[in-house]
């Protein structure tokens, strides 16, 4: 760190007592601006922490003008090989003109390390949530998603994650069980309605048995901005093989005649680049299911940072896996008695 440094952090870095130490908490602002500049980037020590909860992410003002976003990965999550596939993939869609916001490269390298972080820089892009009410909005994600999977499909991953009801579904089932999180007057009834609708998912993955390929993998508004340009795609941090629909289902919102519509529209666009197989769509309500499941999960393994007790307070109380119950028989519903969307 240069000497004399000041800078300014909006938003909260944890500072917690030495027992019970959480390896973030060593990503001090000093740490994360050296880190920064050990690539060769000069910082004026003003931060902006981003909302990330999986990584620690900042937006880091430069000397020279204007920003970089600084991803520093959880450690432990992913291997070196599995972030450099996802790097990789954001390359080849960023050099096919696809727009991807792509990890920033230096002498060849994207990703970097420092003080035992591992971390990745990005140039910084605004934008809004797509508009998901509108035909233009939809025919926009509709061909870019077909061109997104067109590349996809000229690759394989061999570290990512396969996103399939084994891993999402039956894991975190298993270990919400054993990891005491649920209430145990309300254990049995979370367990047994778990079980049944891993039966029927795990049913439907079998009719369908769907073809494997490159995905973003957690493609929801969120992760999109939208400019007067159009779309750009962030954080690949989830990209896995899995089936293509997984990209597509997560867009569709509200109810079923307004989610029949927002399909038709972005297939019509997707297949004029890549050919989708529309038994996929009897995929949807599984892959919502095992979401639903994958997250409550997801908390419970994440519990032990402090970033997480602090934003989910209520994960862990009763009211949270009663509600968890009447929402999985919603569903359940859904799986059982509803037929598919179609295109």
């Amino acid at each position: 760190m240069c000497p004399g440094r000041r800078w300014g952090m909006i938003g909260q870095m944890e500072e917690r007592p030495g027992e019970g130490r959480h390896p973030y908490d060593a990503l001090t602002p000093d740490l994360l601006l050296d880190a920064v500049e050990s690539v060769g980037y000069r910082a004026s020590g003003r931060l902006l922490a981003l909302n990330s909860y999986e990584n620690r992410v900042y937006q880091v003002e430069l000397e020279a003008g204007g920003y970089l976003v600084a991803k520093f990965y959880r450690p432990g999550r992913w291997s070196d090989e599995a972030i450099l596939e996802e790097h990789a993939f954001s390359l080849a869609l960023a050099e096919a003109e696809i727009p991807v916001v792509a990890p920033l490269r230096r002498e060849g390298e994207s990703l970097f390390r420092h003080a035992g972080f591992r971390f990745a820089l990005f140039p910084r892009v605004g934008g809004r949530w797509p508009d998901l009410e509108r035909e233009e909005d939809l025919r926009w994600m509709g061909r870019y998603l077909g061109r997104i999977h067109a590349v996809a499909a000229g690759g394989a991953f061999r570290h990512r994650p396969l996103l399939s009801p084994q891993r999402l579904g039956r894991e975190s089932v298993g270990w919400l069980l054993e990891s005491g999180f649920i209430p145990t007057e309300l254990r049995e009834a979370w367990g047994t309605l778990a079980e049944a609708l891993m039966e029927v998912v795990e049913s439907r993955w079998a009719m369908v048995e769907p073809e494997g390929l490159r995905l973003l993998g957690d493609c929801h508004r969120g992760n999109i901005l939208w400019s007067g340009e159009g779309p750009r795609f962030v954080d690949l941090d989830d990209a896995a093989t899995g089936p293509a629909v997984q990209d597509l289902w997560m867009l569709l919102d509200g109810d079923r005649p307004a989610m029949q519509r927002q399909l038709g529209i972005i297939l019509d666009e997707y297949t004029l680049f890549h050919d989708f197989d529309p038994r996929q769509l009897s995929l949807i309500e599984p892959l919502r299911t095992l979401r639903m499941i994958h997250y409550s999960a997801w908390l419970a393994r994440r519990w032990d940072d402090p970033a997480f007790p602090r934003s989910f307070p209520w994960f862990g109380e009763s009211r949270y896996w009663e509600e968890q119950i009447l929402a999985l028989r919603e569903q359940q519903d859904r799986l059982l008695n509803e037929p598919p969307l179609i295109w």
